[in-house]
């Protein structure tokens, strides 16, 4: 009975155990989608990335800084906005357009 093991030599199977079957062209898709990339300058045309030049960590604290200037401007502009009798006396409004209860 020894002698039956010894004469038949274990087998190994190295199939891999992979269910997955590799594919050359999904190995490469990283590669094509880089040589296919669209240019920075084409990406800022179509709004995808911002036209600006500072640096992407400083970006978001750029776009906050427009917008608190853009308010601090309109803020300045409607406080200089004259009253609506003054509008009245120079004839640009008919009537005052407040409802009564707001006189």
């Amino acid at each position: 009975m020894a002698d039956n093991i010894e004469e038949n030599p274990t087998v190994i199977d190295e199939t891999s155990i992979s269910p997955i079957v590799p594919n050359h062209g999904r190995k490469n898709s990283l590669e094509n989608h880089l040589i296919h990339r669209p240019e920075r300058a084409e990406l800022v045309e179509k709004n995808i990335l911002p036209a600006s030049t500072a640096a992407p960590g400083l970006q978001a604290h750029q776009k906050e800084l427009q917008k608190h200037m853009l308010e601090d401007k309109l803020n300045d502009k409607i406080s200089h906005r004259p009253a609506p009798e003054e509008l009245i006396k120079e004839g640009v409004l008919l009537d005052d357009p407040r409802a009564a209860e707001e006189k």
